[in-house]
């Protein structure tokens, strides 16, 4: 099976608690070793928070999973993939779809074992489960922001411009992107497709800037 290691710290993180990249390293290439795994690669985003998935060293693995050129993640700890519970419920599922086997090395985590397999389908579930409850209580006040004609955060959301009194207006442009968007899910493209279909068709994200496949997620699981 060829893996690819992953390592990941933010600037805070490299100061305070040690987990440098290097001991990463180091700790990813023992337990290769030690399992006779087959480690083509280390991928490293440095100084980069796990808050998203927006990070390069994240996204080119993504790219190699969906290009189908690997057959397996190792990391450290799950924390250095995300420390967001929507995120990590969002990478269990693609990792699972893909058939992706994931190890991690100081949470005992590896999913080419039947035991490793049962523990990730419960944490995608309790993933999946607080994201849900998250996403109703989220999408109960946005829509009652929304019917008021409020501004529903500290920035405009895609698809709406704001007034001098924080009042939302729908963008006609950024409409007719949320629109072409939902008619590429319904046809079936997957979220990475969906986002280079938009910049090939001409529809920017905000302010001009590239799409992300979570941002898309995101548009699209709105109320």
């Amino acid at each position: 099976m060829k893996f690819i290691g992953y390592t990941r710290v933010s600037t805070e993180e490299q100061a305070l608690s040690g987990l440098s990249l290097t001991y990463q390293k180091e700790r990813i290439i023992a337990q290769c070793s030690a399992s006779d795994i087959a480690l083509n690669e280390i991928i490293e985003d440095a100084g980069k928070s796990g808050r998203d998935l927006r990070r390069p060293g994240l996204q080119r693995i993504l790219d190699l999973i969906n290009l189908k050129l690997i057959d397996g993640v190792i990391i450290l700890k799950l924390d250095r993939l995300t420390r967001s519970v929507k995120d990590l419920g969002y990478l269990l599922d693609l990792f699972n779809k893909k058939n992706i086997a994931l190890k991690s090395v100081q949470d005992s985590l590896d999913t080419t074992t039947a035991s490793g397999k049962l523990i990730v389908h419960f944490m995608g579930a309790i993933a999946q489960w607080e994201r849900e409850i998250i996403g109703e209580r989220t999408a109960a006040a946005l829509s009652v922001k929304r019917s008021r004609g409020e501004k529903t955060g500290g920035s405009v959301p895609y698809g709406y411009t704001a007034d001098k009194k924080k009042m939302l207006h729908p963008e006609p442009k950024e409409q007719a992107a949320i629109t072409f968007m939902k008619e590429c899910r319904k046809a079936g493209l997957s979220l990475r497709a969906i986002a280079n279909a938009l910049t090939e068709n001409g529809h920017p994200a905000k302010n001009g800037g590239l799409w992300h496949p979570q941002s898309v997620n995101e548009i699209l699981a709105r109320p």
